[in-house]
């Protein structure tokens, strides 16, 4: 089985939630501390700049980490999945990614935070969390966890496992630099993320030997 049982993951399905519960009640109430962690970090990650290289990829790296183009890698993913009979993993891949796309949205719309006053126009909605982040890292973590174990080699996995953290924090500079969401809105998305992913997991492990009954699945490897 590609996700293995895992004692500690109930534990850190919890302190992952509570930690978010909080961040976001910060966040909700206008916390203080949150307001002047925001206000530092946005002055170390923001640009008034709308040319050069650094720009160019904070722009290319946001359109990339797109909601809508997380949709379309995820179902990528699930295609070659699913064409070399990895069927299950493929149905957990798109659940996983369209779950935690529904939760970040409803949680938006609970805590109904402004984005920065210099945001780009093309980004409508609510700040908190950041969909970008949470999008990209959901498929950062199916790629880690269903497409990367099928790598032979070790070092391969190693340095695609690497450039995956890169490109996750990457993603998320990118969305303070332009000034689309506060940086806790950024880590608040990861907490999310990966709380989301950690439940994910769980429903795997527990489900996945299930699914080969089904005439749909049932030559699936998992």
């Amino acid at each position: 089985m590609l996700i293995e049982r895992d004692r500690k993951r109930p534990m850190r399905l919890i302190v992952t939630t509570v930690i978010f519960l909080v961040v976001a009640a910060m966040i909700y109430k206008n916390s203080m501390l949150i307001t002047t962690v925001d206000t530092v970090c946005q002055a170390l990650f923001t640009s008034s700049k709308t040319t050069g290289f650094v720009h160019t990829l904070m722009v290319l790296t946001a359109f990339l980490a797109s909601p809508k183009m997380d949709i379309l890698w995820g179902l990528i993913i699930a295609f070659f999945l699913w064409g070399f009979k990895g069927k299950i993993p493929a149905v957990w891949a798109l659940l996983t990614l369209f779950g935690g796309d529904v939760l970040g949205t409803i949680v938006k719309h609970v805590i109904k935070r402004d984005r920065p006053a210099q945001h780009p126009v093309s980004d409508t909605g609510y700040s908190f969390p950041s969909g970008h982040v949470l999008g990209f890292f959901l498929i950062a973590a199916i790629i880690s966890l269903v497409v990367v174990p099928l790598i032979r080699s070790g070092a391969t996995r190693v340095i695609i496992q690497l450039v995956l953290i890169f490109a996750v924090v990457l993603v998320a500079i990118s969305r303070v630099y332009l000034q689309a969401h506060y940086p806790s809105d950024t880590f608040g998305a990861m907490l999310l993320a990966y709380a989301w992913l950690q439940f994910s997991e769980g429903v795997y492990v527990r489900y996945a030997p299930r699914l080969q009954r089904w005439k749909m699945t049932h030559n699936s490897w998992y």
